[in-house]
């Protein structure tokens, strides 16, 4: 294959993985009250669409909270697990790697049992989109052009 073409095929495969690396959001929990004590984090992440890749950021003052990652039980029970297993550093990010539920509250004092820091989310696979709202007319206009032109690619690759 002449390096042109190996050129324009790895071209082709760039644009085709780069998108789904792109869309990768970064989730500051809780807005701009951060990671604290008496916020509703069911209601903060009611609608947002968590995937393989995303990033969760916990921001709190260092040594008021932490940030737990506990499984389905722990997270009910307000169990604590132990302290070494904390997330300390008050601009924690966690990737969300695997598909799943995932769990996380704030093992200081009741903050969990009492205060309600506790989130629950649901990760998707990258790449799966959640159904999404009526097609606009433009976001198809985006695709189709992305798509005829990894197409044109091809074509001159092979």
């Amino acid at each position: 294959m002449s390096s042109t073409k190996q050129f324009l095929v790895t071209l082709a495969i760039i644009g085709i993985v780069l998108p789904s690396v792109a869309l990768a959001t970064e989730y500051k929990v809780g807005d701009n009250a951060g990671w604290t004590n008496n916020f509703d984090y069911t209601n903060w992440a009611k609608g947002k669409d968590f995937r393989v890749g995303d990033k969760l950021v916990f921001t709190y003052p260092v040594g008021v909270h932490n940030v737990f990652k506990v499984n389905g039980t722990t997270f009910k029970d307000c169990t604590i697990p132990p302290l070494d297993e904390a997330l300390t550093s008050g601009n924690d990010v966690i990737t969300l790697a695997i598909p799943g539920n995932k769990w996380y509250f704030c093992g200081v004092g009741q903050h969990c049992a009492v205060g309600g820091q506790k989130l629950a989310i649901t990760v998707l696979p990258a790449g799966l989109e959640a159904p999404a709202p009526a097609p606009n007319a433009a976001n198809g206009v985006v695709a189709s052009g992305f798509l005829a032109l990894i197409a044109v690619i091809l074509s001159f690759a092979i």
